[in-house]
């Protein structure tokens, strides 16, 4: 074995040499491309000879600025792309390569030694591969299969073998530390080291410890749909991320990173994830979160509700008298049946119910909304729906042409003219000359007239009118989305389903929100929805794949919206249902309902049910919070038993809180969650336990994650991990309902290494049964 230790620590020592050669290449190529690019720049007219007079003279002009162009842009590309191979040989300078396959191909003699790592690496020649890179066709062989017959899929067809040998290796700057022969998918040595490290700031790549079932959805290429369920810790997020790399590798030639988008839980969380792409040498993806966008298509019409501010009341105000109706809204908006209805009431909307603004100008109505109703419902009627609008709307813009004929022999107009400063004056003249065809230097002959002056100065104050025709804006959409609610009885037109028994209540509340122009949560996407159906959908055609992650937190409602604004892209969605916090996924939920989006041959599930992110005690206490615990498999890692303590008041669980923490910052546990069950509690916690040093609130607007101990609701931690976890108060007082179940076991499964729970009084029933069968240590 020592040989063979020796023999493959030489191997190291080659690739290294290769790898600091190759460094060395990229810097010179690199700066000298980047001083090419600076040259262009700055002498970039200096190459051109600007012509003009003769069309030949011209044409020479149009060639020579293209060429310069091309130049710029061939030189900024290859300074792009070696910069890149730099960034990525630097990172494979501490980690070369992780494993290696003896793999013999069918029909050939011998096998063949295959190192991966994260990007390839050849041999001084640039004949042999010294490294593969782990999205290589062949290196799934290392991720899928144990020593025996083996295949993998290249376009030219599907590669059969047999898998001889598979070996893991511990390189650290260039010094091979251990090395393993195994059987296994991946050996457990390394998962064991990986997973028993500290958490840090940021996710890091899991290229060296993918497992089978995460590489089935990172290679996963069929469909529009790909459905990922997955345990608290079970590697979605990590997979899913490494599947966008995949993609980027796979599809280089037509894909790149601004096509695809990953929809966050919150900002916090994009921080967070935000390191694995370039570590894997790619660039980031775009990352939104669904407020985000609703922010940006709604913000000026409306104050918009976020969802965390939707939950904050969920969980806060449970005993205000208008809770129940607000309960039944959030509901019955995220429905596909409300979904169903906004569809219909927008075909019914072909033949009456249109409510459109006057449009005016100084103060004088142009057309009124009666007469823009009017003309809806009594002309061009044969053609489609928005056809119509369209047709509407060249002839408002007509209208006003006719107004901007009338206007310009008026009194005010001749006002305006006089008030002009010298500076607009001439602005005026230089526009009117040239649009005379006056040469620059002919421009001082043009004489101006007054007419044309009173007509330009017209059209200038028509601008804003056409544009906010162009736009649509005499569509009145908020009386039109009022309408809904305006008589509880008209919803049963447009829907099969039943309305809440709160219907009524419901109805009156949405139109009091709206009257004050704010939107609730759970009716942004409806009324968004329901504008987009009337002025024709704003796709998005450029993007390619969407990322939605914590997908349990998205309504079906949500799920049709955004299949329609990216009609091109396909799809990945990850979740768990046992963390389906929000309102709407309390009754019984899952993700069936999404295979309607593009029908059951376009998507496939994949279950993972193993977890990874905390120790074994951990995990066989947390699975005992939720149905079909028993599914899920933890990772055999040991620690300590999660414990629980009950105290007499507050003043003793602060007390006790800010001892554990000491405690837990001595055994070397740097990430420390003081999780809350809502942001109000959050902020008691914060203010009371102020004494701890370094302590920070993490709020729903934070923008980063960040280290060491922090207080925060345990809506806002799903998606990341800590060394060690405190749930605040797990008393029966504050988890008394079956309706936080899933909550609490969200707050529960953040914790990587130590789990301690307090409880001012009695514990949540959630904890009795693991406190009878052993499972907390008391």
């Amino acid at each position: 074995m020592n040989s063979e230790f020796q023999r493959e620590q030489e191997r190291v020592d080659n690739v290294m040499e290769i790898i600091t050669e190759e460094i060395s290449r990229l810097e010179k190529e690199t700066a000298r491309r980047k001083d090419e690019v600076v040259r262009i720049r700055r002498h970039f007219w200096d190459e051109v000879k600007v012509n003009t007079d003769t069309f030949d003279d011209y044409l020479e002009t149009i060639i020579g600025l293209r060429q310069e162009a091309q130049a710029l842009s061939v030189n900024q590309s290859t300074h792009r792309q070696a910069s890149k191979r730099l960034s990525t040989l630097r990172r494979m300078q501490e980690i070369p390569y992780f494993g290696r396959i003896d793999f013999l191909e069918e029909g050939e003699p011998a096998q063949e030694q295959i190192y991966i790592g994260i990007s390839s690496l050849s041999d001084a020649s640039g004949e042999d591969f010294l490294i593969y890179d782990w999205r290589a066709p062949v290196s799934s062989v290392y991720y899928d299969y144990q020593p025996g017959p083996a295949k993998y899929e290249t376009p030219g067809g599907t590669v059969q073998g047999i898998l001889e040998k598979k070996w893991q290796y511990l390189i650290r700057g260039g010094v091979l530390q251990s090395m393993f022969d195994t059987s296994l998918t991946i050996g457990d040595e390394i998962l064991q080291q990986v997973l028993g490290k500290g958490n840090d700031k940021q996710m890091h790549n899991i290229v060296a410890t993918i497992q089978q079932e995460q590489n089935r959805i990172i290679r996963h290429d069929r469909g529009r749909l790909l459905i990922v369920h997955g345990a608290a810790g079970s590697g979605k997020t990590s997979a899913a991320l490494q599947r966008i790399a995949y993609l980027l590798y796979k599809y280089r030639d037509h894909l790149n990173a601004d096509q695809i988008i990953l929809f966050s839980p919150n900002s916090m969380f994009s921080s967070y994830v935000s390191n694995v792409l370039p570590e894997l040498g790619e660039e980031n993806m775009q990352q939104v979160t669904f407020q985000e966008y609703l922010d940006h298509r709604l913000s000026k019409e409306f104050h918009v509700e976020t969802p965390y501010e939707q939950l904050e009341y969920v969980l806060t105000a449970p005993h205000t008298p208008l809770y129940s109706s607000r309960l039944a809204s959030i509901r019955f908006k995220a429905s596909a049946h409300f979904f169903e209805a906004i569809q219909s009431y927008r075909q019914s909307l072909e033949s009456s119910g249109m409510l459109f603004k006057d449009i005016t100008f100084r103060g004088e109505p142009v057309v009124t909304a009666q007469q823009i109703a009017e003309r809806f419902y009594s002309h061009d009627t044969s053609l489609r729906f928005h056809n119509r609008l369209e047709k509407l709307r060249e002839w408002l813009i007509k209208e006003i042409n006719e107004v901007q004929k009338a206007e310009r022999k008026k009194p005010w107009v001749q006002e305006e003219i006089e008030l002009l400063s010298n500076e607009e004056y001439h602005e005026a003249h230089a526009y009117l000359a040239e649009k005379r065809g006056f040469k620059r230097e002919e421009m001082a002959d043009y004489e101006m007239e007054p007419k044309a002056l009173a007509q330009l100065i017209v059209h200038q104050k028509l601008k804003p009118l056409r544009r906010r025709v162009r736009a649509l804006r005499f569509v009145d959409f908020k009386g039109i989305y009022k309408q809904l609610f305006a008589d509880p009885e008209q919803i049963t037109h447009w829907m099969k389903g039943e309305t809440p028994a709160e219907w009524a209540a419901i109805c009156e509340e949405t139109l009091n929100m709206l009257d004050e122009e704010k939107l609730f949560y759970e009716d942004a996407t409806p009324f968004l929805l329901l504008k987009e159906l009337i002025q024709g959908f704003q796709t998005n055609s450029s993007i390619k794949h969407i990322v939605v992650d914590e997908a349990q937190d998205y309504s079906p409602f949500q799920f049709e919206f955004l299949k329609r604004l990216f009609p091109a892209a396909r799809m990945t969605v990850l979740g768990d249902f046992n963390q389906a916090i929000f309102a709407h996924a309390s009754e019984k939920v899952d993700f069936h309902m999404l295979t309607s989006l593009y029908g059951p041959d376009q998507t496939e599930w994949i279950n993972i049910t193993r977890s990874y992110r905390s120790t074994k005690p951990i995990i066989e206490f947390t699975r005992r919070l939720v149905p079909n615990g028993e599914r899920i498999i933890p990772f055999e890692r040991d620690g300590e038993r999660p414990a629980l303590k009950q105290v007499a008041d507050h003043a003793e669980l602060h007390s006790c809180i800010a001892a554990k923490v000491a405690d837990l910052q001595n055994q070397g546990l740097n990430s420390i969650a003081i999780i809350c069950k809502s942001a109000e509690e959050s902020m008691r916690a914060y203010e009371s336990l102020s004494g701890i040093d370094g302590i920070k609130l993490l709020k729903s607007n934070s923008l980063e994650y960040e280290q060491g101990v922090v207080v925060i609701p345990a809506y806002l931690s799903k998606g990341i991990e800590f060394d060690a976890v405190i749930i605040y108060d797990a008393s029966e007082q504050v988890y008394g309902e079956e309706s936080l179940r899933r909550m609490f076991y969200t707050a529960c499964t953040r914790a990587m290494h130590n789990l301690q729970l307090y409880s001012v009084g009695e514990p949540s029933p959630f904890v009795r049964s693991a406190l009878q069968e052993g499972f907390i240590e008391a």
